[in-house]
């Protein structure tokens, strides 16, 4: 079953591809293909990819309810969850994450059943502690200041469309000994199994992501025999892991234009889960970004200045931009955020020298500095292993 497009809640964005001309035959017996690894020093380059302009179509302003076992994904819904909700609003607001709050967001999902479209529930059986991390990125791809990506904090979005891990490869063939096809529900270029319903998921939850959004591919759209690809990612940077697998055996793909698409723009106390064996997905820039990057840089630079008392500084940072040849926002949500930039700047640039004064300074900057955080993409992402339950099976949320 494919999920219905509407033209009018679409949005070109580029996505990032594994290259043609890095494609090698990495088993010809089975027909698989592999794309080269690349040197983790410049990974990030984007030469290094196959940037395609993609037609991603918002899950949100159309009603669509993906499913996970038909499309590979499904959006689940955290409302009601009172403590998990307090650790999320907790992360939000520090802009990272501690070892109490991922505690406490591990209390309140395991060994949860997460209410699936269909009727289907998803038992959270087990969370990983490897890969249970916090990622942060700035609006339409700029760098942010971070420290060390080793650990739960600072974590840049996900440059390319992958997923995230190989059944027959590093570390599950490790782990589970050979296992893990057997085990889980999957499918790879030449294998699938279909019949079993222990699953193994990613678990998306954004805390801000009005920029940035993550994009899942409609796993009924991929040609897996030419288009997805074998891949060792190197882990060193942000992994700590033994010579045996420090290179982790994911998928990468080619583009299509048969490929379908979607994101959501208004996730509000919701997740994404979706196949860690093989659902495509990955971060893009929602049109209307650079006009929510230059509002960031404005901000920042005037509440510096403002804190410092330095009023040239601050008028200049506060000073009106035109900005005539940006687009405008692709999501409502987007239009907000910057909508709420603009109008902050407005009240400092209407009385410098007031805002400047120590009595008037603390309540502005808090305000200029919550709005600019809004156009940072913040989520936690985890592995889960599952089992997903048939819509008659009783079990607590």
């Amino acid at each position: 079953m494919s999920l219905a497009t509407d033209p009018a809640h679409v949005v070109a964005a580029e996505l990032a591809f594994s290259r043609i001309e890095d494609v090698t035959v990495d088993d010809a017996r089975r027909g698989l293909l592999r794309a080269r690894t690349l040197d983790p020093a410049t990974r990030f380059d984007p030469s290094l990819y196959d940037r395609r302009t993609c037609r991603v179509c918002d899950c949100s302003a159309a009603g669509l309810q993906p499913e996970l076992r038909a499309h590979g994904f499904a959006r689940v819904d955290l409302a009601g969850r009172g403590a998990l909700q307090a650790a999320l609003a907790r992360v939000r607001a520090a802009g990272r994450l501690e070892a109490s709050d991922a505690a406490a967001i591990r209390r309140g999902l395991l060994g949860r059943a997460l209410a699936l479209p269909g009727g289907e529930r998803l038992w959270l059986l087990h969370l990983a502690r490897e890969g249970f991390f916090m990622r942060r990125a700035g609006p339409n791809g700029m760098a942010l200041d971070r420290g060390s990506t080793q650990g739960m904090n600072d974590h840049d979005a996900a440059v390319a469309v992958h997923a995230d891990q190989d059944v027959e490869g590093t570390p599950l063939r490790q782990i589970l000994r050979g296992a893990a096809p057997r085990l889980f529900r999957h499918e790879s270029p030449d294998r699938r199994n279909h019949r079993s319903r222990l699953v193994l998921v990613n678990v998306w939850i954004p805390l801000d992501q009005v920029t940035r959004p993550l994009a899942l591919m409609d796993r009924g759209s991929l040609d897996r025999r030419r288009h997805q690809l074998r891949h060792g990612l190197v882990t060193d940077a942000f992994l700590r892991r033994g010579e045996d697998m420090r290179v982790n055996d994911i998928w990468t793909f080619l583009h299509d234009d048969a490929q379908r698409w979607y994101f959501a723009s208004d996730m509000e106390a919701s997740a994404w889960v979706f196949e860690t064996l093989g659902t495509p997905h990955g971060s893009f820039i929602v049109p209307g970004e650079e006009r929510a990057e230059a509002r960031y840089r404005q901000l920042v630079a005037a509440v510096a200045a403002v804190r410092r008392g330095d009023e040239d500084a601050a008028a200049r940072s506060l000073a009106d931009e035109a900005g005539s040849d940006w687009r405008a926002p692709a999501t409502p949500a987007l239009a907000r955020a910057i909508a709420a930039m603009e109008a902050v700047l407005a009240e400092g640039r209407a009385d410098v020298s007031a805002l400047c004064r120590a009595a008037e300074r603390s309540d502005w900057c808090a305000r200029a500095s919550a709005a600019a955080e809004r156009v940072v993409r913040k989520s936690i992402e985890m592995r889960a292993v599952a089992l997903i339950l048939p819509a008659v099976w009783p079990f607590r949320r």
